[in-house]
């Protein structure tokens, strides 16, 4: 029969690992520097917001290419514009998209 010690061991040993496990794939996304230069706007195609966390230690805008995710200073300025460029080409695109399922519901 099993010990209860060994049982006790055994559950704790599990915790500990699906904790590591959560920690690191965490970390994994996480930004840790701001990339130095300034990335083209005509490669971005998206981005997501970092929140200031006990994982990632300050705020970032995480810029996606095709290639990689590219992590930049909120406090810049060009990275502000950016923000508000890919904005407005976001909403544009929607209201595009609305307006041409309106026509086809029209027109069906």
């Amino acid at each position: 029969m099993v010990s209860m010690k060994v049982t006790v061991m055994v559950a704790t040993l599990a915790a500990l690992c699906v904790l590591a496990t959560n920690t690191h794939a965490a970390y994994r996304f996480c930004c840790r520097r701001y990339f130095p230069g300034k990335i083209p706007l005509s490669e971005i195609k998206g981005f997501s917001l970092q929140k200031n966390t006990e994982l990632c230690p300050f705020r970032a805008i995480i810029f996606h290419t095709n290639t990689r995710k590219t992590c930049a200073d909120p406090t810049k300025k060009w990275v502000m514009d950016y923000v508000t460029q890919i904005d407005a080409m976001a909403k544009k695109m929607s209201i595009a998209k609305w307006k041409e399922q309106e026509e086809n519901v029209l027109w069906a």
